[in-house]
């Protein structure tokens, strides 16, 4: 096992930049989810690390040794891919071994090795099968325990439960966070789904045009998000962000474009008059003020959609002439058409520079 420090990197693609200067420290041991949207550079960042692709600038460094001129094969970390990458005509075991026998280990240390792998992932009664003979999930162990039998300082997975459903998705995250439990390796996990960073990772990193947003832990990321852009990609359903003005005659709020005022817990005296992003968690609405709330200081929200999810119903509303998601734990009697009062949480309210998208403390 070792850390990965990714210092100063820079890659392009043509005149096209891909990733603009990214700084990471992955501490050893730790499991790192690399999240952003389509074209962020999270893959290619990936593939760097791996030695796919070659960097044009900046290094990269597995414990203390730089590796960027490091062919793939020697720097001791494993790939696993979202397409699985498994050659039909061997066997489980055969595919399992293939890559130590082509480092020309002896027999018996290949078969003890891939024994291990196939007990730690439960694949013993499936070693004689072909990739055929497999369902989606058992596939994606065996590309797992490729990676496993190496034994490398670190595993590096380019979102690899993209091709299965959902049911099969959650398993295999639950799997894959108790293996790197288990071993202790330092992982690095591309993926698109910010709900799979949440849950597995220990920090994770938001990227966006090559540039790193964020660095946090999930909750961190979730509570405390450094800029809108943050705010409304961490989370399912997403932060809701509305334009208006920040005002502190009286009690601070922020007066939206609609003439709506959306209340605040605190703002900094000094932005005052400024056009400002108010954001607010869906969770963080209500439809009582809390049990005491003013009825004068309701939002009239008219809703459009009513989506019962079992766990919690999530309603889209029209707010003046922007379009919210409210999240509600309790059962509510609402139906396209009607009119609902609405509060927003004001302690739970985040507010960011209209200009630029940062936090304002």
């Amino acid at each position: 096992m070792a850390s990965i420090s990714i210092r100063k990197l820079f890659k392009q693609f043509g005149n096209t930049p891909v990733i603009r200067g990214i700084d990471i420290e992955i501490r050893d041991g730790e499991f790192v989810a690399l999240v952003g949207p389509s074209g962020c550079g999270k893959s290619t960042l990936l593939r760097t690390i791996a030695g796919l692709e070659n960097a044009d600038a900046g290094d990269i460094l597995l414990g203390e040794r730089r590796i960027n001129d490091t062919a793939p094969r020697d720097r001791d970390v494993a790939m696993v891919f979202q397409n699985y990458a498994l050659y039909p005509h061997m066997t489980v075991a055969q595919n399992l071994g293939f890559g130590l026998s082509i480092q020309g280990l002896p027999r018996d240390q290949i078969a003890r090795r891939v024994q291990a792998a196939a007990e730690t992932l439960g694949l013993q009664e499936l070693l004689a099968r072909r990739p055929r003979q497999l369902s989606g999930g058992q596939r994606q162990r065996v590309a797992m325990g490729r990676a496993i039998v190496r034994q490398p300082q670190a595993f590096l997975f380019d979102e690899p439960l993209s091709n299965l459903d959902a049911k099969l998705r959650v398993q295999m995250r639950t799997e894959i966070k108790a293996l790197h439990q288990r071993l202790g390796t330092t992982t690095v996990y591309v993926t698109h789904d910010q709900v799979e960073a949440m849950t597995m990772a220990d920090r994770i990193v938001v990227l966006k045009d090559g540039r790193v947003e964020q660095i946090g832990a999930p909750l961190e990321l979730y509570d405390q998000p450094r800029n809108a852009f943050v705010a409304g990609f961490i989370g399912s359903p997403a932060m809701n962000i509305i334009a208006g003005r920040l005002q502190l005659d009286g009690a601070p709020h922020v007066l939206t474009d609609d003439g709506l005022r959306l209340p605040l817990h605190r703002a900094p005296r000094a932005a005052h008059g400024d056009r400002v992003l108010y954001g607010t968690r869906p969770e963080h609405f209500t439809i009582d003020g809390g049990g005491n709330g003013d009825a004068d200081a309701a939002l009239p929200a008219d809703v459009i959609v009513v989506e019962p999810t079992g766990s919690e119903t999530q309603v889209a509303l029209k707010l003046g002439t922007q379009t919210v998601i409210a999240a509600f734990r309790e059962r509510i009697d609402a139906r396209p058409g009607e009119r609902l009062p609405l509060w927003p949480v004001a302690a739970k309210a985040h507010l960011f520079d209209a200009a630029g998208g940062h936090r304002l403390d």
